[in-house]
């Protein structure tokens, strides 16, 4: 069964991007066939996290049906799919948002799992992401003022009926200052999908322009998107097995480290 998903947030800088990108690296990594849109085309990023920051062809101009959708689909190095929006200002102010709901048949026929990266906030652009969405899951952190805006955006689904599939939690420090799971499960009243640690790999993978699934696959972050996917997908991942050793956490430091270098020339 095809799943269309939208990645959504009441407000920005709370990890949807990130999370957009690594959920499907792990739905890829169980052998899903995953598309991911950049569906921000304001402030667009999953071409520039996943090393397409530039493309000949984008989703910004099959919107403006300069192109047909399978001509902007592009393939990372893992097998996972993308369509990365322009970075061009100008392309942007011709680019009608609105019509991106016209090709959602065209990009399941693309692939089995199809995540959208909406934009931020719950302006029009985020909303015409949203409506698209057989399943929306919303993305937060464990403060007061982020979780505020999820639910915000949790009712306007709800108004738009649109089906919520949960909550994920992310940059969790797990200290006193922040928000508990039962607390954020209780406010939002959906399903708290899983919590995502806060971790300098995170911000490694960014530089290294790839998911976290693959840069680093058995630190706390990835095996947290792994064990999200796992539920949406319902199959069987122990988290506890997949650790890695001492000399392997030694190997796989210096694996990174080189990679950020080759990166950063």
């Amino acid at each position: 069964m095809k799943k269309f998903i939208v990645i959504t947030s009441g407000k920005g800088g709370v990890g949807k991007t990130t999370t957009a990108i690594n959920l499907g690296a792990a739905i890829h990594y169980f052998g899903g066939d995953v598309l991911i849109i950049d569906g921000n085309l304001s402030t667009p990023n999953v071409g520039i996290h996943l090393n397409s920051p530039e493309v000949p062809v984008s989703l910004n101009h099959v919107l403006l049906k300069k192109a047909d959708p399978i001509e902007a689909v592009y393939e990372h190095e893992s097998g996972i799919k993308i369509i990365p929006s322009s970075l061009s200002i100008r392309e942007l102010k011709r680019v009608r948002h609105a019509r991106l709901a016209d090709y959602k048949e065209d990009f399941k026929r693309i692939s089995d799992y199809v995540i959208v990266d909406s934009a931020a906030g719950l302006g029009e652009e985020a909303i015409s992401a949203i409506k698209m969405a057989d399943e929306l899951i919303v993305v937060t952190n464990p403060e007061m003022p982020a979780v505020t805006d999820a639910l915000k955006a949790i009712k306007l689904a709800n108004e738009m009926r649109i089906p919520i599939l949960g909550v994920i939690v992310t940059r969790v420090r797990r200290n006193h200052a922040e928000m508990q799971p039962d607390t954020v499960k209780e406010m939002l009243e959906v399903p708290v999908l899983g919590s995502v640690p806060e971790d300098k790999c995170v911000q490694e993978s960014l530089s290294m322009r790839d998911a976290i699934i693959h840069t680093h696959p058995k630190s706390k972050p990835a095996r947290a998107y792994k064990e999200i996917a796992a539920r949406i997908l319902k199959v069987d991942y122990d988290s506890n097995k997949d650790r890695s050793g001492l000399l392997e956490k030694f190997f796989d430091m210096i694996r990174a480290n080189n990679r950020i270098k080759r990166g950063s020339i």
